[in-house]
C-alpha cells in the first residue's frame, strides 16, 4: 500500500461556502499513481468545516450560508463563549454540525466524486484566517 500526505494552506476566504476541489487536486498530483484508494481531507480548525455538495450552481452555496445562519444565529444571549466576537460560537457549532473531514474514494487515479460534486471549505467566521488542511491518500 502506498501512502501520501500533504499540508495545504488555503488563502483567506470570506464567510461562506467555497469550492476547493481544484486546490486539493493541485496539492496531490501524485493521485494519478493510485488506481484504487481513499483520500481524506481534514481541516485543522474549529471555526470552519468541510463538506461535499453541488459544484455547478453557485446559488446552492449561498443557500447553505442562508440556512446555517438561520439555524445557528449570532448574538444568542445564551452563548457563554463570546470573547472572540459574535460570530465565533456560531462558527464552532456550524463546524461541529458539518464536520472536520471528508473521505473520497479514488478510482483510476482520480477522486471518485459524482458529476455534480465538489469539496467545500465552509468558512464560518466573518474574517476567517488562512486555513490548513491535511490531505492523506492511501491505496495502490
Amino acid at each position: 500500500m502506498k501512502l501520501l500526505q500533504e499540508l495545504i494552506l488555503l488563502d483567506k476566504k470570506e464567510r461562506g461556502f467555497h469550492l476547493i476541489t481544484a486546490d486539493i487536486l493541485r496539492a496531490i498530483p501524485q493521485i494519478k499513481n493510485f488506481s484504487i484508494g481513499m483520500c481524506q481531507v481534514f481541516i485543522q480548525h474549529t471555526s470552519a468545516s468541510l463538506s461535499i455538495n453541488e459544484n455547478a450552481d453557485p446559488t446552492v452555496r449561498i443557500d447553505f450560508e442562508t440556512y446555517f445562519n438561520k439555524a445557528v444565529p449570532e448574538n444568542d444571549p445564551d452563548y457563554l463563549h463570546d470573547y472572540e466576537g459574535s460570530d465565533d460560537m456560531p462558527a464552532h457549532l456550524k463546524s461541529s454540525i458539518i464536520g472536520s473531514s471528508v473521505l473520497i474514494p479514488i478510482q483510476n487515479g482520480a477522486l471518485a466524486l459524482g458529476t455534480w460534486q465538489g469539496i467545500y471549505l465552509c468558512e464560518h467566521r466573518d474574517s476567517g484566517e488562512r486555513r490548513k488542511l491535511v490531505v492523506t491518500v492511501w491505496g495502490g
